[in-house]
């Protein structure tokens, strides 16, 4: 018999993960903190509270940040039974995973800590990379729901997982920043940015950001597949990481000062390929350079 699932937090990738288990054949409830247009969870059953939700075998928890999912577990945790198992699949912060995990533990219920890389698409489609930590039991017992989301590999203990979130998100937005940077740059020199993809696929410089976000910056959307207020989160959780190693890493440092500019300036809702939009809107007023190289415009050799 497949494992009742709740899932906990119904945004843009909850949703579309609890539609992807509910067609893998699970028996699958939502639950979300507000109060969503109905037509967002069409077909998908919902829990009438947090206690309801502690009723399944496996509560998954995709919420915003470690915050929410403090939260979340407070309300949840009284209604949990003994063998019951969480699953945070949200970017949390590695150590209170760490904490979370033990306290669990003491009672007989299971903890696994498995963030997600792939974005809604990724969701939609059950193709995530799923980075899980926790007791390899736990792991185990969580593993067939996982797969039916994506491709799971079991990175370590309790906190690995979002450790290894950690630095995929490091990852990610600093190739954003990069795919930024090389796009105002070919935008200013007169390169078509969708020859320049397909020229530079399967290259070096190749990657879905390239592709997935560099398509958003060339077309002026940034509607959120990932918001910025996200990636932000994302990356103050490897800053905290990278102080605890005593690692200084100069391009996170710079990067995540662009995307606190961006929320302070209120686009914090947007995908987090505007840092493409901010770059552009702080670019000195310069002449212009052909795909040559040569200005057309501007005092030369001053």
């Amino acid at each position: 018999m497949s494992a009742q699932v709740s899932m906990l937090g119904l945004g843009l990738m909850g949703r579309p993960m609890a539609q992807t288990l509910l067609r893998a054949g699970y028996a699958v409830r939502g639950w979300n903190r507000s109060p969503l247009d109905p037509a967002l969870v069409a077909g998908l059953p919902l829990c009438a509270s947090l206690a309801d939700a502690a009723a399944s075998d496996i509560c998954i928890l995709m919420l915003a940040d470690s915050p929410a999912v403090d939260a979340v577990l407070e309300g949840l945790e009284p209604h949990l039974r003994p063998g019951r198992l969480v699953v945070d699949m949200g970017s949390s912060d590695p150590a209170r995973s760490v904490l979370h995990a033990a306290r669990l533990e003491a009672r007989g219920i299971g903890w696994v800590d498995a963030p997600v890389s792939g974005g809604p698409e990724g969701a939609a489609t059950g193709t995530l990379a799923i980075m899980a930590g926790g007791a390899e039991a736990h792991v185990e017992c969580a593993r067939p729901v996982l797969e039916a989301l994506g491709r799971v590999v079991h990175v370590g203990g309790p906190g690995a997982g979002h450790s290894a979130k950690v630095i995929n998100q490091l990852i990610v937005g600093l190739t954003i920043e990069a795919v930024a940077e090389a796009t105002v740059l070919a935008e200013a020199i007169g390169v078509d940015l969708t020859r320049l993809r397909q020229a530079l696929a399967g290259g070096f410089a190749d990657s879905r950001v390239l592709h997935i976000h560099g398509a958003r910056m060339a077309s002026r959307s940034y509607v959120p597949g990932g918001r910025v207020t996200t990636q932000l989160k994302d990356l103050r959780l490897a800053r905290a990481l990278a102080d605890t190693a005593g690692v200084r890493l100069p391009h996170l440092d710079d990067t995540l000062e662009r995307y606190e500019r961006l929320v302070a300036r209120g686009d914090g809702a947007l995908d987090h390929s505007a840092l493409h939009k901010l770059l552009l809107e702080e670019q000195r007023p310069a002449g212009t350079v052909t795909a040559a190289g040569a200005p057309t415009s501007g005092t030369e050799g001053a």
